[in-house]
Protein backbone atom coordinates (compact mmCIF):
# COMPACT_ATOMS: atom_id res chain seq x y z
CA UNK A 1 0.00 0.00 0.00
CA UNK A 2 1.32 3.55 -0.86
CA UNK A 3 0.32 6.59 0.82
CA UNK A 4 0.42 10.31 0.08
CA UNK A 5 -0.55 13.03 2.57
CA UNK A 6 -0.30 16.72 3.16
CA UNK A 7 -1.66 18.93 5.39
CA UNK A 8 -5.24 18.41 4.95
CA UNK A 9 -5.94 15.07 3.18
CA UNK A 10 -4.50 11.92 3.35
CA UNK A 11 -4.80 9.17 0.64
CA UNK A 12 -3.94 5.25 0.41
CA UNK A 13 -3.38 3.56 -2.47
CA UNK A 14 -3.22 -0.29 -3.72
CA UNK A 15 -0.23 -1.35 -6.15
CA UNK A 16 -2.71 -4.21 -6.92
CA UNK A 17 -5.13 -2.33 -9.51
CA UNK A 18 -3.81 0.50 -9.08
CA UNK A 19 -6.77 1.46 -6.81
CA UNK A 20 -7.15 4.24 -4.10
CA UNK A 21 -8.96 3.01 -1.39
CA UNK A 22 -8.77 5.41 1.34
CA UNK A 23 -9.46 9.37 0.87
CA UNK A 24 -9.25 11.25 4.86
CA UNK A 25 -10.23 14.49 5.55
CA UNK A 26 -8.07 14.63 8.60
CA UNK A 27 -9.43 18.02 9.81
CA UNK A 28 -12.95 16.33 10.68
CA UNK A 29 -11.19 12.75 10.25
CA UNK A 30 -13.29 11.25 8.09
CA UNK A 31 -12.92 8.68 4.93
CA UNK A 32 -14.76 9.82 1.84
CA UNK A 33 -13.92 6.96 0.15
CA UNK A 34 -16.31 3.52 0.35
CA UNK A 35 -15.18 0.54 2.46
CA UNK A 36 -17.46 -2.10 2.98
CA UNK A 37 -17.14 -5.23 1.48
CA UNK A 38 -20.47 -7.03 2.57
CA UNK A 39 -21.98 -4.90 0.12
CA UNK A 40 -19.33 -4.14 -2.52
CA UNK A 41 -15.56 -5.03 -2.08
CA UNK A 42 -14.14 -2.40 -4.16
CA UNK A 43 -13.26 0.95 -3.79
CA UNK A 44 -11.77 2.61 -6.96
CA UNK A 45 -11.09 0.49 -9.71
CA UNK A 46 -9.16 1.04 -12.89
CA UNK A 47 -11.07 0.98 -15.98
CA UNK A 48 -8.91 -0.67 -18.64
CA UNK A 49 -8.66 -1.35 -21.64
CA UNK A 50 -12.72 -1.94 -21.74
CA UNK A 51 -15.55 -0.47 -19.54
CA UNK A 52 -18.66 -2.27 -18.82
CA UNK A 53 -19.41 -5.58 -20.40
CA UNK A 54 -18.53 -6.86 -23.34
CA UNK A 55 -20.77 -9.47 -25.58
CA UNK A 56 -20.59 -12.95 -23.89
CA UNK A 57 -17.66 -10.94 -22.21
CA UNK A 58 -15.75 -11.71 -25.48
CA UNK A 59 -14.90 -9.04 -28.88
CA UNK A 60 -12.45 -9.91 -32.08
CA UNK A 61 -9.60 -8.65 -33.33
CA UNK A 62 -8.25 -9.41 -36.71
CA UNK A 63 -10.70 -12.22 -37.15
CA UNK A 64 -9.51 -14.18 -33.92
CA UNK A 65 -11.95 -13.99 -30.42
CA UNK A 66 -10.41 -12.93 -27.31
CA UNK A 67 -11.96 -12.70 -23.72
CA UNK A 68 -12.80 -9.58 -21.85
CA UNK A 69 -13.40 -9.10 -18.27
CA UNK A 70 -15.73 -6.93 -17.02
CA UNK A 71 -14.07 -3.43 -16.84
CA UNK A 72 -11.03 -4.74 -18.48
CA UNK A 73 -8.06 -5.94 -16.44
CA UNK A 74 -6.30 -3.56 -15.09
CA UNK A 75 -7.54 -4.42 -11.42
CA UNK A 76 -6.89 -7.62 -11.36
CA UNK A 77 -3.19 -6.28 -12.35
CA UNK A 78 0.32 -5.54 -9.86
CA UNK A 79 1.57 -2.17 -10.83
CA UNK A 80 4.64 -0.92 -10.33
CA UNK A 81 6.21 2.02 -8.35
CA UNK A 82 7.66 4.55 -10.16
CA UNK A 83 7.75 7.14 -7.74
CA UNK A 84 5.78 8.44 -4.65
CA UNK A 85 7.44 12.07 -2.85
CA UNK A 86 5.24 11.83 -0.14
CA UNK A 87 2.37 14.01 -2.15
CA UNK A 88 2.74 12.58 -5.63
CA UNK A 89 2.64 8.69 -6.52
CA UNK A 90 3.03 7.39 -10.00
CA UNK A 91 2.15 3.93 -10.87
CA UNK A 92 2.95 2.22 -14.11
CA UNK A 93 1.62 -0.72 -15.62
CA UNK A 94 3.26 -2.30 -18.88
CA UNK A 95 1.68 -5.21 -21.18
CA UNK A 96 2.50 -9.45 -19.90
CA UNK A 97 1.93 -12.32 -20.46
CA UNK A 98 -1.24 -12.12 -18.62
CA UNK A 99 -2.30 -9.13 -20.27
CA UNK A 100 -1.93 -10.12 -24.08
CA UNK A 101 -4.18 -13.32 -23.29
CA UNK A 102 -6.62 -10.89 -23.18
CA UNK A 103 -5.74 -7.53 -24.90
CA UNK A 104 -2.89 -8.24 -28.27
CA UNK A 105 -1.48 -4.68 -27.76
CA UNK A 106 1.59 -3.61 -26.61
CA UNK A 107 1.15 -0.27 -23.89
CA UNK A 108 2.01 1.27 -20.74
CA UNK A 109 -0.50 2.50 -18.34
CA UNK A 110 0.83 5.51 -15.98
CA UNK A 111 -1.19 6.89 -13.39
CA UNK A 112 0.15 10.00 -11.08
CA UNK A 113 -1.63 10.85 -8.22
CA UNK A 114 -1.33 14.63 -6.36
CA UNK A 115 -2.69 15.71 -3.33
CA UNK A 116 -3.13 19.62 -2.90
CA UNK A 117 -5.18 21.70 -0.32
CA UNK A 118 -8.15 21.69 -2.75
CA UNK A 119 -7.66 17.58 -3.01
CA UNK A 120 -6.49 15.00 -5.29
CA UNK A 121 -5.95 14.69 -9.32
CA UNK A 122 -5.96 11.73 -11.37
CA UNK A 123 -3.77 11.51 -14.56
CA UNK A 124 -3.77 8.90 -16.84
CA UNK A 125 -1.31 8.29 -19.43
CA UNK A 126 -2.27 5.88 -22.10
CA UNK A 127 0.97 4.86 -24.21
CA UNK A 128 1.11 2.62 -27.25
CA UNK A 129 4.22 1.06 -27.41
CA UNK A 130 3.64 -1.68 -29.99
CA UNK A 131 3.81 -1.36 -34.07
CA UNK A 132 -0.06 -0.87 -34.52
CA UNK A 133 -2.69 1.06 -34.16
CA UNK A 134 -4.65 0.18 -30.69
CA UNK A 135 -8.43 0.39 -30.16
CA UNK A 136 -8.97 1.08 -25.69
CA UNK A 137 -11.21 2.45 -23.21
CA UNK A 138 -10.14 4.27 -19.72
CA UNK A 139 -12.52 4.85 -16.54
CA UNK A 140 -11.80 5.41 -12.72
CA UNK A 141 -14.96 4.20 -10.40
CA UNK A 142 -14.70 6.37 -7.41
CA UNK A 143 -17.34 5.34 -4.85
CA UNK A 144 -17.94 7.78 -2.19
CA UNK A 145 -19.46 7.58 1.42
CA UNK A 146 -23.11 8.75 1.58
CA UNK A 147 -23.54 10.10 4.09
CA UNK A 148 -20.43 12.15 3.77
CA UNK A 149 -19.24 11.97 7.53
CA UNK A 150 -22.21 10.98 8.53
CA UNK A 151 -24.36 13.97 7.87
CA UNK A 152 -28.09 13.65 6.52
CA UNK A 153 -29.31 10.20 5.01
CA UNK A 154 -28.95 8.92 0.94
CA UNK A 155 -32.06 10.41 -0.13
CA UNK A 156 -30.75 14.09 1.54
CA UNK A 157 -28.02 14.05 -1.35
CA UNK A 158 -28.02 16.03 -4.88
CA UNK A 159 -25.67 15.97 -8.07
CA UNK A 160 -25.39 19.50 -9.93
CA UNK A 161 -23.80 19.58 -13.22
CA UNK A 162 -21.96 22.48 -14.71
CA UNK A 163 -22.95 24.35 -16.29
CA UNK A 164 -26.93 24.80 -15.71
CA UNK A 165 -29.72 24.36 -18.06
CA UNK A 166 -28.53 21.13 -19.27
CA UNK A 167 -30.90 18.14 -20.92
CA UNK A 168 -29.58 15.28 -19.53
CA UNK A 169 -29.69 12.19 -21.53
CA UNK A 170 -28.93 8.42 -20.55
CA UNK A 171 -28.30 5.48 -22.22
CA UNK A 172 -31.19 3.11 -22.19
CA UNK A 173 -30.17 -0.24 -19.91
CA UNK A 174 -31.16 -3.88 -20.60
CA UNK A 175 -30.19 -6.59 -17.97
CA UNK A 176 -29.33 -10.14 -19.33
CA UNK A 177 -28.95 -10.36 -16.71
CA UNK A 178 -25.61 -8.48 -16.18
CA UNK A 179 -26.25 -4.40 -17.69
CA UNK A 180 -25.77 -3.78 -21.33
CA UNK A 181 -26.83 -0.59 -23.33
CA UNK A 182 -30.00 -1.60 -25.75
CA UNK A 183 -28.54 0.98 -28.27
CA UNK A 184 -30.81 3.74 -27.49
CA UNK A 185 -30.60 7.38 -25.75
CA UNK A 186 -33.16 8.44 -23.53
CA UNK A 187 -34.02 11.69 -21.37
CA UNK A 188 -32.52 10.61 -17.69
CA UNK A 189 -36.09 10.99 -15.94
CA UNK A 190 -34.54 11.69 -12.67
CA UNK A 191 -32.85 15.03 -13.94
CA UNK A 192 -34.29 19.13 -13.64
CA UNK A 193 -32.18 20.55 -15.60
CA UNK A 194 -28.26 19.78 -14.74
CA UNK A 195 -29.71 18.58 -11.49
CA UNK A 196 -30.59 15.22 -9.63
CA UNK A 197 -32.00 14.41 -6.58
CA UNK A 198 -30.71 11.75 -5.59
CA UNK A 199 -32.99 8.10 -4.51
CA UNK A 200 -31.69 4.42 -4.66
CA UNK A 201 -34.80 3.63 -6.69
CA UNK A 202 -33.37 5.72 -9.90
CA UNK A 203 -30.18 2.97 -9.80
CA UNK A 204 -33.09 -0.11 -9.88
CA UNK A 205 -31.55 -0.52 -13.50
CA UNK A 206 -27.83 -0.45 -12.42
CA UNK A 207 -25.68 1.98 -13.86
CA UNK A 208 -26.76 5.28 -15.16
CA UNK A 209 -24.62 6.49 -18.04
CA UNK A 210 -24.58 10.01 -18.84
CA UNK A 211 -23.75 11.13 -22.39
CA UNK A 212 -20.84 14.30 -21.83
CA UNK A 213 -22.28 16.89 -24.33
CA UNK A 214 -20.40 19.81 -22.68
CA UNK A 215 -20.52 19.17 -19.03
CA UNK A 216 -17.67 20.53 -18.06
CA UNK A 217 -18.08 19.06 -14.41
CA UNK A 218 -20.65 17.57 -11.35
CA UNK A 219 -20.75 18.64 -7.49
CA UNK A 220 -21.97 15.95 -5.05
CA UNK A 221 -23.46 17.65 -2.11
CA UNK A 222 -26.15 18.22 0.43
CA UNK A 223 -27.84 21.19 2.83
CA UNK A 224 -27.38 18.58 5.60
CA UNK A 225 -23.57 19.06 5.50
CA UNK A 226 -20.94 21.67 4.75
CA UNK A 227 -18.91 19.19 3.16
CA UNK A 228 -18.83 18.14 -0.97
CA UNK A 229 -17.09 16.06 -3.57
CA UNK A 230 -16.37 18.08 -6.97
CA UNK A 231 -15.14 16.06 -9.94
CA UNK A 232 -14.16 18.27 -13.06
CA UNK A 233 -14.98 16.08 -16.67
CA UNK A 234 -13.20 17.81 -19.38
CA UNK A 235 -11.51 15.23 -20.56
CA UNK A 236 -14.14 12.16 -20.69
CA UNK A 237 -16.73 11.62 -23.00
CA UNK A 238 -18.96 10.09 -20.69
CA UNK A 239 -19.84 10.01 -17.02
CA UNK A 240 -21.52 7.44 -14.82
CA UNK A 241 -23.31 6.82 -11.53
CA UNK A 242 -23.97 4.01 -10.03
CA UNK A 243 -24.56 2.33 -6.67
CA UNK A 244 -24.81 -1.13 -5.51
CA UNK A 245 -29.02 -1.86 -6.57
CA UNK A 246 -31.38 -3.62 -4.35
CA UNK A 247 -29.10 -2.92 -1.25
CA UNK A 248 -29.97 0.00 -0.02
CA UNK A 249 -26.08 0.83 0.18
CA UNK A 250 -24.57 4.06 1.89
CA UNK A 251 -22.33 5.10 -1.34
CA UNK A 252 -22.39 6.45 -4.57
CA UNK A 253 -19.84 6.26 -7.30
CA UNK A 254 -19.28 9.31 -9.81
CA UNK A 255 -17.43 7.81 -12.33
CA UNK A 256 -15.76 9.20 -15.23
CA UNK A 257 -15.97 7.49 -18.70
CA UNK A 258 -13.91 7.22 -22.00
CA UNK A 259 -15.91 4.00 -23.35
CA UNK A 260 -18.75 2.30 -23.37
CA UNK A 261 -19.99 -0.69 -22.56
CA UNK A 262 -21.59 -2.91 -25.48
CA UNK A 263 -25.09 -3.23 -26.60
CA UNK A 264 -26.71 -6.45 -25.66
CA UNK A 265 -26.28 -8.88 -28.83
CA UNK A 266 -23.65 -7.69 -30.57
CA UNK A 267 -20.12 -9.27 -30.06
CA UNK A 268 -17.72 -6.70 -32.04
CA UNK A 269 -14.15 -5.74 -33.39
CA UNK A 270 -12.55 -3.70 -30.90
CA UNK A 271 -11.33 -1.37 -33.56
CA UNK A 272 -15.44 -0.97 -34.43
CA UNK A 273 -16.31 -0.57 -30.57
CA UNK A 274 -18.47 2.44 -29.94
CA UNK A 275 -16.48 4.93 -27.06
CA UNK A 276 -13.46 3.44 -27.79
CA UNK A 277 -10.05 5.44 -28.54
CA UNK A 278 -7.81 4.67 -31.07
CA UNK A 279 -4.01 5.38 -30.82
CA UNK A 280 -1.46 5.14 -32.97
CA UNK A 281 1.64 3.70 -33.04
CA UNK A 282 4.37 5.47 -30.50
CA UNK A 283 1.55 7.84 -29.57
CA UNK A 284 0.44 8.52 -25.66
CA UNK A 285 -2.88 10.13 -25.00
CA UNK A 286 -3.48 11.65 -21.58
CA UNK A 287 -6.45 12.06 -19.20
CA UNK A 288 -6.91 14.29 -16.34
CA UNK A 289 -9.62 14.56 -13.40
CA UNK A 290 -9.20 16.37 -10.19
CA UNK A 291 -11.91 15.33 -6.98
CA UNK A 292 -12.26 18.73 -5.27
CA UNK A 293 -13.17 18.38 -1.61
CA UNK A 294 -14.62 20.38 0.42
Amino acid sequence: MQVIENDKFKAAIDEHGAQLTHLYNKDDDFDYIWNNDPVWPKHCPVLFPAIGRSEKDKYFYDGQEYEMPQHGFAADQDFKVETNDGTKLVLSLTDNEQTRKYYPFSFKLTITWTLTDAGLTFHFDVQNTGDKTMSFALGSHPAFNIPINGEGEFDDYQLDFEPAGLDLKQYEIVKTPNPYRDGKVIKLAAANGSHIDLNHDMYEDGLIIIENDGITGVTLSSPKTKHSIHLNLDDFRYFCTWTKEGANAPFVCLEPFAGLPDIAGHEVDIMDKEGNLKLAAGETKPFEYTITLM
